[in-house]
């Protein structure tokens, strides 16, 4: 069935019937703008009509977010850039493809998140934000109900156990796979059919010859033996479609039945040649049919012989008002002759004139199988949609077709054989060529051949041998855009009619045949099918009872041998298959923990699947290969525990229960368990703990005040009953610590700290939970005496809560900075060299001097501070100062502030000049290979030689550590630790966090001042770093990699001043990226933002490259040639600014063009214009403002087109057109060449391209181009597929829609005649056309309207277009 496109643009859940009927395109969207619904996907599923600015409505709606607050881009950003949310045109001209996934982020406009909307309008509350494991659907749900089924039919739900029992009916059913109900009707009835199972059963597969995977009739034979003797209750069809070449993509298409029918048979011949099957399909379904033309004046007759496989017949009567009543009715206007007369007057070769004639078809041989089609599916004129026609139609159970022969047509003698093999057939008969040479002979054995036999031979003939019973009626219900099938099948063993529904099999009556017929209980009036049921039959077919031919069918003991063999394989596969399913059943899966001795960075996790009747000392075995600890640790030194994974929690052990099958321990095989297991591991001198339930379980974390450490846990085991006091006596023992002097605070959730005094709480009343955190500390110091706010346990368990671990990738050397260098200070190679340890060694004095002056400013601060005492000036020392340009400033810090300012300048110039002569003396110019795309960045990341020996310098900055022995104490004094944290005012007062946003987003703008500052304030909070070699390898060829311990609350701002040392430029000279899981990632910009979004472990990358700038734009220019094979080349990456002119930026672009592309460009030569995918669009005049005239967003992408003479393009009112002439007689496509229209005048365009061509105006024809630029289409097809000179006069209407510059428009001479071809040269030319438009990624063929072609691929699949994603 074919999917046709229609006026509905609703989006709202309807009856399939009112469903739209056109085409349909899925975008699937990824909400980047926050961490928090990064991992959604909000799902659409809209007419591919529907305009970009609806789907920007659809989505805000969806999303909850104000329309016109967010930006839409593709996900490949490197193929596509974004949508255009002022653009008028549809989802298909934009690039979305119907029936494919449509990947789309939404990004933040102008670098700020999308504004939620009122709670007023619903939408934010309606819209499942909260819900981030359900994903948000919008449109008909994609169900087989829109494409595959009909609301009419509702299907029950199986179960899997449901399918596992046979059906009472004793018939086997057939799994849909998704849409594939089309598939098994048909598999049904031809299993129901005698003839053609035993045929099959007959047929011996040699395995020698073929892949049994890709034999289709070895398939089949397996289908219907497991049909016969299985006993589940349905079986899979996956087997016999993966023989024909599909996928699983091929189980969400569905096909119309009878075309399903012929591709299938067409299959089997071909798969049958050379065997007793060659001929099987034509003696069983063949027929054949005169098609003949009659002369009125003196009898002459042309006639043809054609053949036929099923019989085609009319519901409704082109223009007629009322639809045939039956079978038999429709049967006889399918022989009704019709008379050529007055225009169509037929010219008779033996009157030598034009005659009125009687033109038909005539029956001549009725297969053994009669096949007959009823047409429901019509085209609606009025609406230009596909419609079905649900008007009853009757049908008997035995069906004579006698009355369909004329007779006396058949006695007369003027007649002359005019066979032509040659002809295309006619009508909608789907039939066969026959050959030349038909005869007498033929169909012998075929059925009843009526020609073949004298008159007298027909009359002796009794009327039975005409007679056909019905025993198949195939049943679509639904519409035209989509519907379900299911087969009503009467069984020759013993009379019963049966309905095959998929899966399920029951028993009908023939009542329920006779609900079949369609229609309603009213008149047939022309609107009546609209108001029918819309389930009805499709497809029937007769076999002709004949008691000589009428076979029955093979019972298992009449197999063929080779067939017994089959059936024992099948049955052996089916036994072991149901004793893998017991297993199944009996088996406990339960997740498995284990912190690996070795692998220390994380919790390992598995899944244990372990027999219920295995004991805990075999599970303990299983579970000990499963985490690969074989030769890590022996097996004696391992156990199973109860674990809760959640909270953390080691809820029992079991001692002594080593014996006790695993069913028993768990309570049973469950599909989910409450709980998990922890493999818990020890050295051989220890001991394990028991684990009694009841215990809560306590982690333990031992503070040093003097080292500024917190050191890992220590796990013990508690009752909730305990006093405070008894608690600590119990974390004195495991701790050694003192409980006299023992301060013990308890983290009760993030950021909550609640230190334990009152001596006989017990810990249930303190809060404590089954898993706990608590930090202990046990000295003499004087910070027992002060408040626990103000205490310098508090600060430092506050900064241990707030640090995060971040993996940062760092840009690789670029291969041509040394040469760079050489070249400027005209040395050579050796010199090079030696002058590149000069500059490593000046870059490590500077940061050697920088942190000196660090240092000495954190003494002046000390000093200078009315409000720090003993204990907050102790602690200063560890803490380092980032210039704050806010104005809000306290009267200590901003004498200071100059000062810092200056020595950050001093320090940002003397590494210009140490890494290679100023390179970046200005923070506006340009950074080299930056701005450049991200396939080009990973490719060649490069960075100056700054960085080069930075993080493996024996004299490293202050910001370097250790990762085995810990801070390393440097000669100035500091150690490793690098705080940038101020002292916190009581209860965090004063801080300034954003903890519901998130920063990932693609190259939106910035927050920078005017000084490329940023406007955040600054903050005094942790940062360590430290060099880490990664594990995997991915840090090969330079790369560069450091682990960061640093608080979230950092700005983004703060965060890259951090990094300056390590990336060796300044914070404005580089970008951050996250990474995602899936590798995805996106950059962060906006700076006055924390890394709260950000937690352990998360990965960064750093790339080289000026951060963009308030009303800063990241564009990518790419080339148009509109005459090259690849139309669209890439050229830079480039900034466009708010308030530039277009002129502006091209005058920018030409320097960057000229080194980069080496494009020496004339300013007045070239233009820029809009790029939506990959189609040309608006021209951008010199005189445009960017956000002004041209809507600009980030990541956009613009084409540069270059001019063979001035522009032509002076107004907006002015369209540009891209026309192209087809030149029949030549067989050949002329290049483009560019027409700019002063109006939209259809007129005007005519007269241009006559101007251009030379072809008169009266003969001029035009079309428009269909789908994306260039719009290639066969030379073979242009002439009848496109639609040739619209009934239009301006070009802005309905079919043209050309409202933009960069439409496409081809053009001929309507008296120009197509070049005549033979047989040869036209394979040859079609042979071309498929390799030339296979280079260029474009189909042979282009219909938007047509679903995927049915086909069977028999060498075992379709070959992979190169060309297609």
């Amino acid at each position: 069935m074919e999917m046709v496109p229609s006026e509905e643009n609703q989006l709202v859940l309807k009856e399939l019937e009112n469903a739209a009927e056109e085409p349909r395109v899925l975008c699937i969207v990824q909400d980047t703008t926050n961490a928090k619904t990064v991992n959604e996907r909000l799902t659409l599923n809209l007419p591919a009509s529907t305009t970009l600015p609806k789907l920007f409505e659809d989505v805000a709606h969806k999303a909850g977010y104000v329309n016109g607050t967010f930006d839409l881009a593709w996900r490949k950003t490197g193929d596509m850039g974004s949508l255009d949310p002022s653009s008028e045109m549809s989802l298909t001209e934009s690039g979305f493809e119907p029936g494919k996934r449509n990947f789309l982020q939404l990004t933040d406009k102008d670098g700020e998140q999308p504004q939620i909307a009122s709670d007023e309008s619903g939408t934010a509350s309606s819209s499942g934000l909260d819900d981030s494991s359900q994903e948000r659907f919008i449109g008909p749900l994609p169900r087989e109900g829109t494409v595959g089924c009909s609301s009419d039919y509702s299907s029950p739900s199986y179960s899997y156990s449901s399918i596992l029992n046979k059906s009472d009916t004793g018939y086997v059913g057939l799994v849909n796979q998704a849409m594939t109900c089309y598939l098994n009707s048909l598999l049904q009835t031809l299993f129901m059919t005698p003839e053609f199972r035993n045929a099959l059963y007959n047929w011996e597969f040699e395995e020698s010859e073929e892949d049994p995977v890709t034999s289709i009739p070895y398939q089949l034979q397996r289908l219907f033996l497991l049909l016969q003797t299985s006993k589940k209750r349905a079986i899979e069809t996956t087997d016999v479609t993966r023989s024909f070449g599909w996928d699983s993509s091929e189980a969400w298409q569905q096909h119309d039945v009878q075309e399903l029918c012929r591709v299938m048979f067409d299959a089997l011949e071909q798969k049958w040649k050379q065997t007793e099957q060659a001929d099987l399909i034509n003696q069983l379904y063949q027929g054949k049919l005169k098609d003949y033309v009659r002369c009125l004046e003196c009898g002459y007759e042309s006639w043809r012989i054609d053949t036929y496989l099923d019989i085609p017949l009319v519901i409704r009567p082109f223009g007629a008002s009322q639809a045939y009543g039956s079978v038999e009715e429709a049967l006889q206007a399918f022989v009704q002759p019709e008379t050529l007369d007055g225009a169509n007057q037929y010219f008779c070769e033996r009157c030598k004139k034009k005659c009125d004639a009687r033109k038909g078809l005539r029956f001549l041989h009725f297969p053994y199988l009669l096949t007959l089609q009823l047409k429901r599916f019509d085209f609606d004129y009025t609406t230009m949609h596909r419609i079905k026609l649900n008007d009853r139609m009757s049908f008997p159970e035995e069906l004579d077709m006698g009355p369909f022969i004329d007779v006396e047509d058949e006695k007369s003698p003027q007649t002359e054989s005019c066979t032509d093999s040659g002809a295309e057939n006619e009508g909608s008969c789907h039939s066969d060529q026959m050959s030349n040479d038909f005869s007498a002979d033929d169909g012998v054995d075929e059925g009843i051949c009526l020609d073949s036999a004298s008159s007298t031979e027909r009359a002796l003939k009794p009327k039975s041998s005409l007679t056909f019973e019905l025993f198949s009626v195939m049943v679509h219900s639904g519409s035209a855009a989509g519907g379900h099938y299911y087969a009503c099948i009467k069984s020759f063993s013993d009379g019963q009619w049966y309905s095959f529904n998929d899966q399920h099999v029951s028993k009908i009556t023939q009542e329920d045949i006779r609900k079949t017929y369609g229609g309603s209980s009213g008149s047939r009036g022309y609107y009546s099918s609209a108001f029918a049921s819309s389930t009805n039959a499709y497809m029937l077919i007769y076999r002709l009872k004949d008691p000589s031919r009428n076979a029955k069918y093979l019972d298992c003991d009449d197999f063929p041998e080779h067939i017994k063999h089959l059936v024992q394989r099948e049955k052996e596969s089916e036994e072991q298959e149901k004793r893998q399913r017991e297993i199944e059943r009996n088996t406990c899966k339960i997740k498995l923990f284990c912190m690996h001795p070795v692998k220390m960075m994380a919790m390992m996790e598995n899944k244990l699947e372990v027999h219920k009747d295995k004991t805990l000392r075999e599970a303990t075995e299983m579970a000990y290969k499963l985490m690969e600890l074989d030769g890590v640790v022996p097996l004696d030194c391992c156990r199973l525990v109860k674990y809760d994974e959640f909270h953390e929690y080691l809820e029992r052990s079991y001692e002594g229960e080593e014996d006790t099958p695993m069913g028993l321990l768990l309570g049973g095989v469950k599909s989910s368990y409450m709980f998990d297991l922890l493999l818990e591991t020890r050295r051989p001198e220890q001991v394990f703990q028991p684990y009694k339930p009841g215990e809560v379980m306590v982690k333990v974390h031992v503070v040093d005040l003097k080292t500024d450490t917190v050191a890992p846990p220590v796990s013990i085991r508690a009752y909730l009953n305990q006093s405070i006091t008894e608690f600590k006596q119990l974390i004195a023992q495991a701790t050694e610590l003192s409980a006299e002097t023992m301060r013990v605070v308890l983290e009760r959730c993030y950021n909550d700290l609640r230190l334990l005094y009152v001596p006989n709480k017990t810990l249930k009343a303190e809060g404590f939970f089954r898993s706990n955190k608590v930090f202990v500390e046990s000295s003499e110091s004087p910070d027992h005496q002060v408040t626990f706010t103000d205490s310098l346990l508090w600060k430092l368990l506050d900064r241990h809560g707030n640090t995060i671990r971040l993996f940062v990738s760092l840009p690789v050397q670029s291969p041509g900075t040394n040469r760079t260098i050489c070249q400027k200070v005209g040395g050579d190679p050796e010199e090079c060299s030696e002058g590149s340890k000069v500059n490593r060694n000046s870059v490590e004095t500077i940061l050697e001097e920088s942190t000196e002056k660090l240092k000495n400013l954190s003494l002046q601060q000390q000093q200078g501070s009315s409000t720090s005492d003993s204990q907050k000036s102790s602690d200063t020392s560890d803490f380092e100062h980032i210039e704050s340009p806010s104005p809000s400033q306290d009267p200590d810090s901003s004498s200071v502030s100059p000062v810092v300012a200056v020595d950050n300048r001093e320090l940002e110039n003397r590494i210009r000049v140490a890494s290679g002569g100023g390179a970046y003396s200005d923070p506006e110019t340009q950074f080299p290979g930056e701005e450049r795309s991200d396939s080009e960045v990973n490719n060649d990341r490069s960075t100056s030689s700054v960085d080069s020996d930075i993080l493996s310098s024996s004299h490293s900055s202050d910001t370097l550590c250790n990762a085995d022995s810990g801070p390393i104490q440097l000669a100035n004094g500091l150690d490793s630790h690098s705080i940038t944290s101020s002292r916190r005012s009581k209860a965090n007062e004063g801080k300034k966090e954003t903890w519901d946003t998130a920063e990932e987003d693609s190259g939106t703008d910035s927050e920078y001042d005017e000084n490329g500052k940023s406007k955040a304030e600054s903050y005094y909070l942790y940062f360590r770093a430290e060099p880490y070699a990664q594990e995997d390898g991915s840090g090969e060829g330079g790369q560069k990699c450091v682990l960061v311990h640093v608080d979230k609350r950092i700005t983004l701002s703060a965060f890259k001043q951090n990094l300056e040392p390590f990336v060796g430029v300044t914070s404005t000279q580089f970008k951050v990226f996250r990474v995602y899981a899936n590798n995805q990632e996106f950059e962060s910009v906006r700076l006055n933002e924390t890394l709260s979004s950000f937690s352990d472990d998360n990965k960064i990358t750093i790339r080289l490259g000026r951060a963009l700038k308030k009303g800063e734009y990241r564009v990518k220019v790419y080339q148009l040639l509109v005459n090259d094979a690849e139309p669209c080349k890439f050229l830079v990456d480039t900034v466009f600014a708010k308030g530039m002119t277009v002129k502006q930026s091209k005058e920018e672009l030409m320097p960057q063009l000229k080194d980069q592309c080496k494009l020496d460009l004339n300013i007045d030569k070239f233009r820029l214009r809009k790029k939506t995918w990959k189609n040309p669009g608006t021209v951008f005049l010199d005189y445009h403002v960017y956000e002004e005239d041209i809507n600009i967003s980030s990541n956009w992408e613009v084409f540069l087109e270059v001019l063979d003479g001035p522009e032509k393009m002076k107004s907006m009112s002015q369209l540009a057109v891209l026309t192209r002439r087809w030149t029949p007689a030549q067989m050949k496509l002329e290049p483009f060449r560019e027409v700019v229209l002063e109006s939209s005048s259809v007129e005007e365009l005519k007269e241009k391209l006559s101007e251009i061509s030379g072809v008169p105006l009266e003969n001029l024809e035009f079309a428009k181009g269909r789908g994306t630029f260039p719009c290639d289409i066969s030379v073979l097809e242009i002439h009848q597929d496109l639609d040739w000179n619209p009934k239009v006069s301006t070009l802005n209407v309905w079919p043209l829609y050309i409202c933009d510059d960069g439409a496409v428009v081809f053009y001929r001479d309507s008296t120009e005649e197509p070049m005549e071809q033979s047989e040869d040269e036209r394979n040859e030319l079609m042979k071309r056309e498929s390799s030339r438009l296979l280079k260029t990624g474009h189909r042979v063929s282009y219909s938007p309207r047509k679903e995927k072609a049915l086909k069977i691929y028999l060498d075992g699949g379709p070959v992979k277009d190169p060309g297609q994603d």
